[in-house]
């Protein structure tokens, strides 16, 4: 970009020569995301370090038609923020925009920008002995903004909800320039349009959110973690509905693990023992949480002798040390590497009734080897929300675009089947870009009419996230 250029201009007066990138080697860092995707050479990477910064620089674009696509932690899996590689746009980076206002332990409530890393979030909360509940392989990067824009969901949707269920208050730039300022830390608020659910799940294509007021939670003090070893999925369901009875409301993951990708954690990472005697096809990873006293080890050790006598569970691991449940949590981190070291493979997010999760499983499974017999089937994912991400790698002695042409032909066979099961094709990831041609066929005419009116009231030129969840062409 020229030092001439108006957008330059204007961006350097607004933001500060540290507030805008523009040489090459400088935003190298902000066309790339977690999953490798790669996106195009931007206008250039604008920096704002104040919520109303953001207002000016987009209220800016509006006028002169500038297209711009906000950038929180890089952490999407479905390319929805990284920029446009046929229409140049400008990214606007709210990493700079990362202060806690405020925490109010009494209100059980926390002001901040959203630039905010997750973690230091989390960390502020526990200064405070609160907890700020959601929990991301991807918290030591991703950003609260980027959070409440996908409508994050995480380990612990079982016991505290979404990202939608966790935000009392929002801050939001409009793609006007203006700044809408509902930062209420209200528990209770029936006053009209709740207008800050517009924009959580929205991915940046109706406005971006600057802040947020946070709902916290009493800090969990005492935690346990078991890994168990179970028979079938329909096992693994059939424990859930006992765990959910018999450890209540203090039921905090349950996530499904097949044999497959403890094989890929070791894979990853050569550390990591196998932590029960033998193997089993399926295992649950499982924690139960309280912030007052309660006898997790009895509760979790009658859940056990339960699921043994019904034929659930074979073997079972409860973690002794606070050591021991981090081993056991990183196995479900390293089989996401032990996938991405597998090179190019499907990624589903997708959601299903709970009590669906069995047969969809088998369905899919085999729909998927009737067409590619030497494809694997990796599912795992958060039983406790219907929550499965059922993944595929592909053969290794294809070629790179006959990978993808397998791996395109299996996702239309496994979402026409989470169509049967009335289901939905992304539970937390988002739509994007990656995901638009198959979301946008499962819209019915008044679903597709709303969000279309929506995004022409919000962003009449379609400057915002363009080509994100709603064609180009539909702004």
């Amino acid at each position: 970009m020229s030092p001439h250029d108006p957008l330059l201009q204007f961006l350097v007066q607004t933001l500060g020569n540290k507030g805008v990138l523009t040489e090459t080697s400088d935003m190298e860092r902000y066309l790339v995301d977690w999953a490798g995707a790669r996106g195009g050479l931007p206008l250039a990477v604008a920096r704002p370090d104040t919520p109303q910064q953001v207002a000016d620089v987009l209220g800016y674009c509006h006028r002169h038609d500038i297209p711009v696509v906000p950038q929180g932690g890089g952490s999407g899996l479905v390319e929805g923020a990284l920029p446009d590689s046929h229409v140049p746009e400008l990214v606007i980076s709210l990493e700079r925009l990362n202060r806690v206002r405020s925490i109010d332990p009494l209100n059980f409530s926390m002001s901040v920008d959203a630039g905010c890393i997750l973690q230091t979030v989390k960390e502020a909360a526990e200064v405070q002995d609160l907890t700020f509940p959601l929990s991301l392989g991807a918290q030591g990067s991703c950003q609260i903004g980027g959070n409440i824009a996908t409508n994050a969901g995480g380990l612990n949707v079982l016991r505290y909800g979404m990202m939608r269920q966790l935000v009392l208050g929002i801050e939001v730039a409009l793609p006007d320039g203006r700044l809408l300022t509902d930062m209420k830390a209200l528990h209770k608020n029936n006053t009209g349009y709740d207008l800050k659910q517009l924009f959580i799940g929205a991915e940046g294509t109706l406005g971006i959110v600057t802040g947020a007021v946070l709902k916290l939670y009493p800090r969990p003090q005492v935690t346990r973690t078991a890994l168990i070893g179970c028979p079938s999925v329909e096992a693994v369901l059939g424990l859930y509905a006992q765990a959910r009875r018999h450890c209540c409301d203090l039921l905090t993951a349950f996530e499904l693990i097949p044999r497959a990708c403890l094989e890929l954690a070791f894979e990853a990472d050569a550390t990591l023992p196998d932590p029960l005697d033998g193997a089993h096809p399926v295992y649950v990873l499982m924690e139960v949480a309280a912030s007052g006293p309660a006898d997790l080890d009895a509760m979790i050790e009658a859940l056990f002798e339960r699921g043994m006598e019904d034929g659930l569970l074979d073997d079972g691991v409860l973690a002794s040390s606070e050591t021991q449940a981090a081993q056991l949590w990183q196995l479900r981190e390293a089989m996401l590497e032990g996938q991405q070291r597998r090179g190019e493979h499907l990624r589903t997010d997708v959601s299903l009734p709970i009590s669906q999760l069995p047969a969809f499983h088998v369905q899919a499974e085999a729909a998927v080897l009737e067409s590619s017999p030497e494809s694997q089937v990796i599912a795992y994912g958060h039983v406790g929300d219907g929550n499965l991400h059922f993944n595929i790698l592909p053969p290794g002695h294809l070629d790179d675009d006959a990978k993808r042409s397998l791996l395109h032909e299996l996702e239309e066979h496994i979402f026409s089947i989470v169509g049967e099961y009335n289901g939905s094709i992304s539970a937390e990831h988002g739509i994007g870009r990656v995901k638009q041609p198959p979301f946008l066929e499962s819209l019915s005419a008044p679903e597709h009419d709303i969000m279309r009116g929506l995004k022409r009231l919000l962003d009449p030129r379609g400057l915002m996230c363009p080509g994100r969840i709603l064609p180009r062409t539909q702004g």
